[in-house]
């Protein structure tokens, strides 16, 4: 008889572990809090980990790469106190080589990869109880509210940051969350900013504020707003368009201008604080938590999606090896993937400074080693320039 896995959260971690699942021979079982699959989404940067994942989940010839064509000049421009514009490097130009997509580009291609699979909108875990060969869930209904209950013989947390799951069987937040004592607004743009073109990348970073403009090759851009501060609470207080206002206002720029109008026009958004969970162990007896339910790395780090496909990926091996003994497979998963997060959640305190650096001395600094970076790398032949990315997105686009 084939074992049966609840998988909370229908996110990139959420389907990845399904597949994962589906593949080490178990039946999972999705369940939802959103009453429909979302769509959309900001841009992510897709790291060769992550591009493996994809293959090693079979969704890559379903994955939609968005990167666009290396221009003569630049693709990514920097605006100075001035207002003027130079080449810049930009996100993409990271080692690596990511590939840019649209968080909605990753999930689409999972979402055709889990045919089959029951999923269930509108319900989320209320209680989960653990005995001797399997666990016991209290599912509620939201339209309803209507609570039953269902046994699995294990439990997925893959429903973010603030995971329900996390909460109930691991204990609260505050155990885990670190905070960063930053905010960050991601969202699609309807158009480029002016005077730009198409796929143009656009950053202005402040000390402790900066608006980015992420260019791709067959989509509006999407924009992030992010700032640092010391009172989190006050941030989700009154209108969140008019609280970013008054955040940037000082910054009178045409691109932070259109960004902040744009804001207003935008379907939706992603407003929230950035944190990072810490956990010691990613697993309770047949309860195991995934993606950012376990090891968020926040946006600065740039890995978020990578991880959450490589936590699938690596959770599906890890159970093909031990199919008789989970515990010694989410050990084994745990031990592989361990060093790889915590690598990156420690890169990511460095990486928060290149996208909004601290104080006037860090912006400072910042623009000097990202200009000197650049200026090393303009002096590679160009098809040793060029190669990698031409590479990188050979087996990813479509």
């Amino acid at each position: 008889m084939r074992k049966r896995a609840l998988v909370v959260g229908l996110g990139i971690a959420g389907m990845s572990a399904a597949i994962g699942l589906r593949r080490a021979g178990w039946t999972p079982v999705i369940v939802e809090r959103a009453p429909e699959r979302r769509t959309g989404g900001y841009f992510v940067g897709l790291f060769p980990e992550g591009r493996q994942a994809a293959v090693d989940l079979g969704i890559a010839d379903h994955l939609h790469t968005r990167n666009p064509q290396r221009a003569a000049r630049a693709n990514s421009w920097s605006v100075d106190r001035r207002g003027r514009r130079r080449p810049a490097l930009g996100f993409l130009d990271q080692p690596g080589e990511p590939a840019a997509v649209l968080r909605g580009d990753i999930e689409a291609a999972l979402w055709q990869n889990i045919t089959g699979v029951e999923v269930r909108f509108g319900t989320t875990p209320v209680a989960i109880t653990e005995g001797p060969a399997e666990v016991q869930v209290l599912l509620e209904k939201a339209d309803t509210g209507a609570q039953y209950r269902e046994s699995f013989d294990m439990v997925v947390g893959a429903d973010g940051m603030r995971s329900s799951v996390r909460r109930i069987v691991f204990g609260p937040d505050e155990d885990y969350l670190t905070t960063w004592n930053a905010m960050i607004c991601a969202f699609q743009l309807k158009e480029q900013v002016p005077s730009y073109e198409a796929s143009d990348s656009v950053i202005i970073a402040r000390a402790k504020r900066a608006v980015w403009v992420f260019g791709l090759a067959d989509h509006a851009p999407t924009a992030l707003l992010t700032y640092r501060t010391t009172d989190i609470q006050e941030q989700f207080s009154g209108s969140r368009v008019q609280r970013l206002r008054s955040v940037f206002s000082g910054m009178d720029d045409p691109v932070v201008r259109h960004v902040l109008d744009s804001l207003e026009e935008a379907p939706d958004h992603l407003f929230d604080s950035v944190h990072q969970v810490r956990m010691p162990r990613w697993s309770k007896g047949r309860v195991v938590l995934v993606g950012d339910a376990a090891w968020c790395m926040n946006l600065y780090s740039g890995m978020g999606a990578t991880s959450s496909l490589r936590g699938g990926a690596a959770l599906s091996a890890a159970l093909l090896e031990h199919p008789d003994d989970l515990a010694a497979a989410l050990d084994a998963w745990a031990t592989g993937l361990r060093p790889f997060i915590t690598k990156h959640q420690r890169t990511a305190r460095l990486k928060q400074q290149m996208f909004v650096p601290s104080s006037r001395r860090a912006e400072a600094l910042r623009s000097v080693l990202l200009g000197l970076v650049r200026r090393i790398r303009g002096r590679r032949p160009a098809t040793e320039a060029v190669g990698p990315r031409t590479r990188a997105l050979s087996g990813t686009s479509r």
